[in-house]
């Protein structure tokens, strides 16, 4: 069972992988994306980047805390849309060129492939339990903070 969650998940990041680095390299659309189904915000290209080369990094390093914490509870993780590191981050990059955000987010999807690839038995029982979206397993995390939304952002950053 593992190894098969371990195959997809891996299979998606690499398609998405391979987007956003295609996507690096093109001009960036002066539209903005679709607006968010639950805020109605709508990013800039540049904001899309930043994020993308914001978040793998964070919830790579909460999936590790996680991991690393002992028992049988599900452990705290994670942070929300408001997170002031969060938004800081996206600010400060958002006039970065795309090509220097995929340089440095680059080798943190090969963190998030060598995480999802090294995961045993025990790290995909393990349950995190988030402030606003309650308790989750370790595939669902992956999923929806990972590469579920690596696909997400690829697909509205890709907006023309």
């Amino acid at each position: 069972m593992a190894e098969s969650q371990a195959d997809e998940l891996v299979e998606r990041l690499d398609a998405v992988r391979a987007r956003l680095a295609r996507l690096a390299g093109v001009p960036a659309p002066r539209a903005l994306t679709e607006p968010d189904a639950r805020t109605g915000e709508q990013w800039e290209w540049g904001q899309v980047w930043a994020h993308v080369a914001e978040f793998p990094a964070y919830w790579t390093n909460q999936i590790r805390m996680a991991l690393a914490a002992g028992g049988d509870e599900p452990v705290p993780f994670g942070r929300v849309s408001s997170d002031p590191g969060r938004v800081a981050a996206i600010e400060r990059d958002r006039r970065t060129p795309a090509t220097g955000l995929w340089a440095r987010t680059a080798p943190d999807l090969d963190e998030v492939r060598g995480l999802i690839l090294g995961l045993d038995e025990a790290g995909w029982r393990r349950r995190g339990l988030h402030s606003t979206l309650g308790e989750m397993g370790m595939s669902k995390i992956l999923d929806e903070f990972v590469v579920g939304h690596l696909e997400r952002t690829c697909i509205c950053g890709a907006a023309s």
